[in-house]
């Protein structure tokens, strides 16, 4: 299947890059991961450029997976984070090839642009949630949606750039625990209304 060979050889590109980084990049590995001769890939992939962007589309399909459109703003919120705690246990190779995207960027125009989008996206969704978790009364009402997600995504970028082997889970989870601190994440109004209800029938 066409399509499944493509997914692999991006699957294996994903894989390259976080072993070896970009510098050990090399197409004619991934095409042998696959069982694909070079020619194949570059059918696909006429470039190395074409191949790397295509991987960072797989990298934030990952974190696009972990932000569900169920429950409250504040739920999602909360949800959101502990998926962040879940890939960086299941799939430390994610957190590394992320490093080697941000790192590339600084020298690759291209690429820059791709993590800039990346970046909006992810800020205007935690601004989105933060403003609804707010609305709901689960956050105090004195943060501020635009800077606080602006915040958590500086902070998780910089989690991002530490070396898997040193910690990066452990750095994952400082941060997490602080971000949470700051915004003082409690139930909802509504919810504690129904506490309310619960706790005076008894």
């Amino acid at each position: 299947m066409p399509e499944g060979k493509r997914d692999a050889l991006v699957a294996a590109a994903y894989a390259e890059i976080a072993e070896h980084g970009f510098e050990g990049l090399r197409t004619r590995e991934v095409s042998n991961a696959v069982g694909v001769n070079i020619a194949t890939l570059h059918y696909y992939f006429p470039s190395k450029e074409d191949l790397i962007r295509s991987v960072v589309g797989f990298a934030v399909s990952r974190f696009q997976s972990i932000l569900t459109s169920e429950g409250t703003a504040a739920e999602r919120l909360r949800a959101h984070f502990q998926g962040l705690r879940r890939l960086s246990r299941d799939e430390p190779e994610l957190f590394a090839t992320m490093s080697e995207l941000m790192l590339r960027s600084a020298r690759d125009p291209a690429l820059a642009g791709l993590m800039q989008k990346m970046g909006e996206y992810w800020q205007s969704t935690l601004r989105d949630l933060i403003r609804g978790a707010r609305e709901e009364g689960a956050i105090p009402d004195a943060i501020d949606p635009d800077g606080m997600s602006a915040v958590i995504v500086a902070t998780l970028r910089g989690v991002y750039l530490l070396p898997v082997k040193s910690g990066a889970p452990e750095g994952l989870e400082k941060a997490l625990r602080q971000l949470e601190r700051l915004l003082e994440l409690r139930a909802s109004r509504a919810t504690s209304r129904a506490r309310t209800r619960t706790k005076t029938r008894s």
